[in-house]
C-alpha cells in the first residue's frame, strides 16, 4: 500500500510574537517545517502534502526546493479540517501518514512503526510525560485498548490525571480518513475539527485501533514559543555534539557548540568552545579549531589549525595550515598544503601555493599565489576600480615587503620583490625589484609646531 504524507503548517504561532510563520523559524539553522519534510522523505513516500495558511506565499518561497504538493487552508478550524483540505489529493488506497510542521525532532523510525500500525485501521503515536497539562489525554477501556483522546479542555479532572497523551501524529488507511472526516463534529470548547476524533468512530465501529509510545518525550514535543524553541534547539545540539564525541572528536563544551548543517570529522580532532558550523563542513585527521570560531561550507585538511576567533566561509584549507588568529576566509579561498594566513588577514577569491604566507594585517582578493611566497604586514591587493574586478598573479618565491598596495591588473613573476612601502601598478619581471615610493628628505633645524597662546 502506497504512504502519502499529510504536514499540518497551516497556524499562525501567535505565542512566537514574530512576523515570521511559526514554521520556518529556524531550528539549527533550517525552518521547523524542514526538518519535518526530511523526516517524511527518510519512508520514501509516494507524495507529500504541506497544507500551509498563514504566510503561506513566504513558506512556499523558502521551502521551494522540496516537491511536495501545496495545499491551502483558508480557515484554520482544527487538525481535522486541516486533513481535508489535503484528501482531494490523496490516492484512497495509500495509507496517510499526518505530521505537524512544529514538532521537528521526530526521528524516521518511529514514523515508520507507526505508518506498519495502519495498513487496515487508524494507529496513533502516543507518549507519556512528566508534565501533560494541554495535551490531549489517551483513553483505554478495562483492557488497555485505546477508545479515544480528550482534549485537555473538555477533560475531567480524573481524565486530566492521565499521563499518557495524544501527540497529535497519526497514520491511517486513506478510506478511513475519506469517511471518517466529513462526520467530525466541532461541539468542544475550542468550536475545532479535531483529527483524533476518528478513532472513537472506528471504535464504535467495532474496529482495533491501535497505538505505540514515541522513544521520548523530546522526540514528539512541538514549539509554541520561543522558550520551546530554545528548549528543541539545545537538545537538538547536544545530541549532534554527542555524535561527534562518540565518533572521536574531542569537544571542550558540549554546551558551547551550535551545529547548522552536516559536520563529518577524521580522527583525533578538536574543538573549542564556541564554535559554529554552518552548512557542509568537513574536516580531516588532527584538525584543532580554536573557540570562537565560525565555518560555513568550508573543507579543511588533515594536520591544520584554525586559530581563535577566525570566519571562514566557501573556502577549502589544505593540509598542515594555520589560519588566523582573527582572520577571515571569505568565498574563492583555497590554501594549498602548509600556507599560513595570520591575525588580521582577510582574503576573498584567493589561492595561495604551498608553504605561501600572508601574516598580519593584510587583503588579498582575486589573487592567484604561487609556492613560497611571503606577503609582509599591510599588504593589500587592489582588486576593485570602482566597476569591475581584476587579478593579481604573484609568481612562486617572490616576497612583497610590508605596507605595499598592489594595483591589480598586475603580474609579479617568478622570484620577484616588491620594497616595502611601495604601490605597484606595473608587472615586475622575474627576480626584479620594485621600489615605488617618494624619496625621503630630512629636513635639518625643523621647528616643531608649538601650541597657539589663546588671549584671557
Amino acid at each position: 500500500m502506497p504512504l502519502e504524507v499529510i504536514i499540518l503548517a497551516a497556524g499562525q504561532g501567535t505565542r512566537m510574537n514574530s512576523r515570521l510563520p511559526k514554521v520556518l523559524h529556524p531550528l539549527a539553522g533550517r525552518p521547523l517545517l524542514e526538518h519535518v519534510i526530511e523526516a517524511a522523505l527518510c519512508l520514501q513516500p509516494a507524495a507529500v502534502h504541506v497544507v500551509i495558511g498563514h504566510g503561506a506565499e513566504q513558506v512556499q518561497e523558502q521551502l521551494a526546493h522540496f516537491a511536495v504538493n501545496w495545499v491551502i487552508q483558508r480557515e484554520q478550524l482544527g487538525t481535522g479540517h486541516g486533513v481535508l483540505q489535503a484528501l482531494p489529493a490523496v490516492s484512497r488506497d495509500s495509507t496517510v501518514l499526518v505530521l505537524y510542521g512544529d514538532v521537528p525532532l521526530i526521528g524516521p523510525d518511529t514514523l515508520a512503526s507507526l505508518v506498519a500500525m495502519a495498513e487496515v485501521a487508524p494507529a496513533l503515536l502516543t507518549a507519556r510525560v512528566a508534565d501533560p497539562a494541554g495535551y490531549g489525554r489517551i483513553l483505554r477501556d478495562s483492557a488497555g485498548a485505546l477508545v479515544g483522546v480528550v482534549e485537555h479542555k473538555d477533560a475531567s479532572e480524573q481524565q486530566r490525571r492521565i499521563d499518557e497523551i495524544n501527540t497529535g501524529l497519526l497514520a491511517a488507511p486513506a478510506a478511513d480518513l475519506m469517511d471518517y472526516l466529513p462526520k467530525v463534529g466541532n461541539d468542544n470548547k475550542q468550536g475545532e475539527y479535531y483529527l483524533p476524533d476518528i478513532l472513537a468512530m472506528a471504535v464504535a465501529e467495532g474496529r482495533a485501533v491501535s497505538s505505540c509510545r514515541a522513544a521520548s518525550e523530546i522526540e514528539v514535543l512541538g514549539v509554541n514559543d520561543r522558550v520551546q524553541l530554545n528548549q528543541l534547539e539545545r537538545e537538538y545540539q547536544r545530541r549532534q555534539a554527542e555524535q561527534l564525541m562518540r565518533a572521536g572528536v574531542a569537544v571542550a563544551d558540549i554546551n558551547r557548540l551550535d551545529i547548522r548543517g552536516s559536520v563529518s570529522c577524521g580522527v583525533d580532532v578538536s574543538v573549542d568552545v564556541n564554535v559554529v558550523f554552518e552548512g557542509e563542513v568537513n574536516l580531516g585527521d588532527g584538525v584543532v579549531i580554536g573557540p570562537n570560531c565560525v565555518l560555513r561550507d568550508v573543507t579543511v585538511g588533515p594536520g591544520t589549525t584554525i586559530h581563535a576567533m577566525s570566519h571562514l566561509q566557501d573556502a577549502d584549507v589544505g593540509e598542515r595550515c594555520s589560519v588566523g588568529p582573527f582572520a577571515r576566509l571569505r568565498p574563492g579561498t583555497v590554501l594549498a598544503a602548509g600556507a599560513k594566513i595570520g591575525n588580521f588577514v582577510e582574503t576573498k577569491n584567493a589561492q595561495l601555493g604551498q608553504g605561501s604566507k600572508v601574516n598580519h594585517l593584510s587583503y588579498i582578493g582575486d589573487c592567484v599565489m604561487g609556492d613560497g611566497v611571503n606577503i609582509g604586514a599591510g599588504t593589500i591587493t587592489c582588486n576593485y576600480d570602482g566597476v569591475n574586478k581584476h587579478r593579481t598573479e604573484i609568481g612562486a618565491g617572490v616576497f612583497v615587503g610590508s605596507n605595499s598596495t598592489l594595483v591589480a591588473p598586475l603580474c609579479i613573476e617568478e622570484n620577484g620583490f616588491v620594497a616595502a612601502g611601495s604601490t605597484v601598478t606595473k608587472s615586475v619581471g622575474k627576480e626584479e625589484l620594485a621600489v615605488s615610493r617618494s624619496r625621503q628628505r630630512n629636513i635639518q633645524g625643523w621647528q616643531r609646531p608649538g601650541k597657539r597662546q589663546t588671549e584671557d
